[in-house]
């Protein structure tokens, strides 16, 4: 499997893992979509697995109107297997808009920087028992710095884990002094492997626990057999993952409800 297959793979596979949590992931011809309940844009994906074409517009407006129902917000993902310029032009037809290009990066684990040392005040652990998924929430929550009234409903979707395969997915937190400060989750299947919910208080930035808290993560997956893993950079973190050794493979084209 090539680098980019594999990020979109890994991408598509956790779209159907979680929306497969509350039963919210949908398919109908090209266009996939689920959602989380949390009312902010990027937790609630649609996405097509090859290029939309003429006939794809009734399902465009299903998928409007799917949402506006539930009162959320999504964003819906372009990779390349599906980008075409009549893809591009059914999704400006409906009212959407390009608003960024996120890139989605790969690293080999065999990377010399798994074998750096953890300073002594940086602990990592791995979240095992469900007791502790909160504590994920809540450092992960603030992290994001989303909006607190989104609270309830993220914390719904993050419980939700407790109900899940763990062999899917790990968290991880990083710990300073004892001080939760840093999450990140690893989700694999049997071909991929990728890092989602990489976040650090911001009282804890530019400290070099995104940086611990990635290698947890590749760690894992390279303890489950993995060769390589992928993750969406955002700009604060792309110059970790760099730093890393992850390099850009693509960017995901990201579109949004004018």
């Amino acid at each position: 499997m090539n680098n980019l297959d594999h990020a979109e793979k890994n991408f598509f596979a956790v779209g159907r893992y979680w929306g497969g949590l509350n039963a919210s992931f949908r398919q109908k011809d090209a266009v996939c979509s689920m959602h989380t309940g949390v009312s902010i844009s990027d937790f609630n994906w649609v996405w097509n697995e090859k290029p939309l074409f003429a006939g794809s517009a009734d399902a465009i407006e299903e998928i409007k109107e799917y949402y506006h129902n539930l009162n959320l917000r999504f964003w819906w993902w372009l990779y390349p297997r599906g980008d075409t310029p009549r893809t591009r032009d059914l999704l400006a037809a409906a009212g959407m808009d390009l608003i960024a290009q996120i890139p989605c990066m790969v690293a080999d684990l065999d990377i010399k920087a798994l074998e750096e040392n953890i300073p002594a005040q940086i602990t990592v652990s791995e979240v095992k028992s469900n007791k502790d998924l909160p504590l994920w929430a809540d450092i992960s929550f603030r992290g994001f710095q989303m909006p607190e009234r989104t609270r309830d409903e993220y914390n719904a979707f993050v419980l939700s884990f407790a109900q899940s395969n763990r062999r899917a997915q790990k968290l991880f937190l990083v710990y300073v002094d004892g001080n939760p400060a840093a999450t990140s989750l690893l989700f694999t299947d049997k071909e991929t492997a990728g890092i989602y919910y990489v976040a650090t208080l911001p009282e804890f930035r530019n400290k070099g626990l995104g940086f611990h808290v990635t290698l947890a993560a590749m760690r894992a997956a390279k303890d489950a057999g993995h060769k390589k893993v992928i993750l969406q950079a955002t700009p604060a973190g792309e110059k970790v993952y760099r730093r890393i050794g992850f390099q850009e493979i693509c960017r995901a084209q990201i579109y949004k409800l004018k």
